[in-house]
């Protein structure tokens, strides 16, 4: 790790006198960035899809279990702002942590976020059919397929255009959220379980008392409620002004998002009937006994297209991370070269068809799959960017214009042992999936990246950003 701590090279330079690599333009704020950051998070797809697991295994400890996860989620935001100021690069987590921890550290949380790339928009996508069903019966990969081909076209607009889109988008799945907590909240149950101890529907009707060893168990699926904020970081390079709106857009978001989630299911919890009917988690159905079927209805359509905007901010923020790793080299000459070219609404067009068109094919395996190998990736990912923000105050860096978390370093030291614990409780069949990847991500460092290092794998930050 010879390369720790050296200062990142600008993208204007180049080892061969060669043309400069083509810059993405910063054209959007804080408000432009958090509705594209929290539009990734898709805290409506989140409640409906997500949260009703955990309603099934513990019950009104739901809300209990969010909350803490969103505590959690602040040291991951910490790390995420500290490292998106000091480090402001479209390459997101693998920029931070190579830059401060080495190439090849650099490499393997790449690996990892090119694992989330290409699968998490088709494991959302998937779950469009579900929510059309009101209005249209299509098979799941059909249905999941479409989506990522239209959020792939979406993908090759202007990232402007796309602030606007999903910020429409975004407002109806606030909209969504709003009438589930007026309505949960207007129902409520006159004998709903307490928020603060939470119990859960057992066989025949008995009523089962919610241990701590059973809301430690499900924090592994209420950590990830809220995951996404770090899109903020993949935008680095198109915000203005980034070494200030980086960590504002990273931390309003998850505020935000927590919000938007955490509210409902709380109103959710105690407007539900009974405890059988919680544990159920048809939260659409549960809509409809308050009202009618047309609002279940309205609810259903809102879910599908917060899925349909989830695909484009993720198909805008994964073909930003081809494109900065074409700018630094991590690939041959002509794969760089296509997937560092821009079209002609400044977005990297190549990248983003790569990323969109295999996302689409993707749709048609095995789902839980899936989902399992980028539940891994993401917690390596992780335990990777939180090793290094213990580094980002040596050298250079220590002295650096970012802005800096509170608590350092204990948060990064504490975040390392709650994620190591998590990689511990994860299945053998996602874990040796994803491991074999980045076994033969690393050979491929080992072989070809490395005994090139002066022209390969070269990370870079825009030449605004230095200094």
């Amino acid at each position: 790790m010879t390369d720790t701590l050296r200062p990142p090279q600008t993208v204007a330079a180049t080892a061969d006198g060669a043309a400069a690599p083509q810059q993405l333009k910063r054209s959007i704020g804080v408000v432009g960035g958090t509705l594209l950051t929290l539009s990734c998070v898709t805290p409506a797809s989140t409640l409906f899809v997500i949260v009703p697991e955990l309603f099934s295994s513990i019950g009104s400890a739901t809300a209990m279990a969010i909350a803490i996860g969103s505590v959690l989620c602040i040291a991951v935001a910490f790390c995420y702002s500290e490292l998106g100021t000091l480090i402001p690069s479209a390459g997101g987590e693998y920029a931070m942590v190579g830059t401060l921890a080495g190439r090849l550290a650099g490499w393997l949380v790449f690996i990892q976020s090119l694992i989330v790339v290409m699968i998490v928009p088709s494991v959302i996508a998937l779950g469009t059919a579900d929510y059309l069903a009101p209005v249209l019966h299509v098979d799941k990969p059909i249905a999941g397929a479409a989506v990522m081909l239209a959020a792939t076209l979406a993908g090759l607009l202007d990232l402007r255009a796309n602030a606007w889109i999903t910020g429409i988008f975004l407002v109806l799945e606030v909209i969504a959220a709003g009438v589930v907590s007026v309505l949960g909240f207007a129902h409520s149950n006159p004998h709903h379980p307490s928020l603060l101890h939470g119990v859960v529907a057992g066989d025949g009707g008995a009523v089962s008392p919610v241990g701590i060893g059973a809301i430690i168990g499900a924090l592994g699926i209420a950590l990830f409620v809220t995951q996404g904020f770090s899109t903020a970081v993949y935008l680095s390079e198109e915000l203005e002004n980034p070494r200030r709106t980086v960590s504002r857009t990273v931390l309003w978001t998850l505020g935000l998002s927590s919000a938007i989630i955490l509210i409902p299911v709380a109103a959710i919890t105690v407007g539900a009937p009974d405890l059988q009917t919680l544990a159920s988690g048809d939260i659409s159905g549960m809509v409809a006994t308050w009202s009618n079927s047309a609002v279940g209805t309205f609810i259903s359509l809102c879910i599908a297209l917060a899925i349909i905007n989830a695909g484009i901010v993720m198909v805008i923020q994964n073909s930003r991370v081809l494109f900065a790793s074409a700018r630094d080299k991590a690939w041959p000459e002509p794969v760089n070269k296509a997937f560092g070219t821009l079209g002609r609404f400044g977005s990297p067009w190549i990248a983003t068809l790569a990323v969109g068109i295999p996302g689409a094919a993707l749709c048609f395996v095995k789902g839980e799959l899936l989902s399992n190998i980028t539940g891994v990736a993401v917690t390596a990912m992780y335990l990777l960017v939180a090793i290094a923000s213990l580094l980002s105050r040596r050298g250079h860096h220590k002295h650096a214009s970012a802005w800096r978390m509170p608590l350092w370093p204990v948060v990064p030291a504490v975040l390392i042992v709650v994620l190591v614990y998590i990689m511990t409780q994860l299945d053998a069949e996602p874990l040796l999936w994803t491991g074999g990847i980045t076994a033969a991500a690393t050979l491929y460092w080992l072989f070809y990246l490395r005994p090139r290092q002066a022209t390969r794998w070269v990370i870079s930050l825009p030449e605004d950003q230095q200094g």
